[in-house]
């Protein structure tokens, strides 16, 4: 029994050992895995310009979007989203909340096989329309759906 201990122990040292080299040698580094990342779209203020930052323009096309939300959510500190599209090639999404102090909340990169579905938490500080964009076939379209908040959840 100790020698598997020991052999374990050696084995997780070693791969250990061997993460932190390939970390001090710059080979696991963040900047390149969130090179794309907007920060300036999540620093915005206004809906309009964080949504044209995002897909190029604040005025969407409808698409084969669903938005799945409660009508009322009695928190707003932590309100589901789910955006599900139908239509084919999607490669981002995006989800805004139109009444908040920054609107962007998310984000999403899709690969080539994955499914056009994501699903987030967010806060909501008061009622507001929350916003799908989805780039599909390289072209962005939009769908919108209001969420009624009874408790702020962003310091309300």
């Amino acid at each position: 029994m100790s020698n598997n201990k020991r052999r374990t122990f050696l084995k997780g040292s070693i791969a250990a050992g061997a993460v932190g080299i390939a970390a001090a040698a710059g080979l696991l580094s963040p900047v390149r895995v969130l090179a794309a990342w907007p920060a300036d779209a999540f620093t915005l203020r206004n809906h309009e310009a964080s949504l044209t930052a995002v897909t190029g323009t604040s005025d969407l096309p409808a698409g084969d979007i669903e938005i799945f939300a409660p009508e009322i959510a009695e928190n707003g500190a932590m309100v589901s989203v789910t955006i599900e599209s139908g239509m084919p090639d999607v490669s981002e999404m995006a989800l805004f909340v139109v009444q908040n102090g920054q609107p962007l909340a998310a984000t999403f990169l899709l690969g080539a096989s994955a499914q056009p579905m994501v699903s987030i938490r967010v806060k909501m500080a008061e009622t507001s329309d929350v916003v799908a964009a989805v780039k599909s076939d390289g072209a962005w379209y939009g769908a919108s759906r209001e969420v009624k908040v009874t408790l702020g959840g962003c310091g309300g």
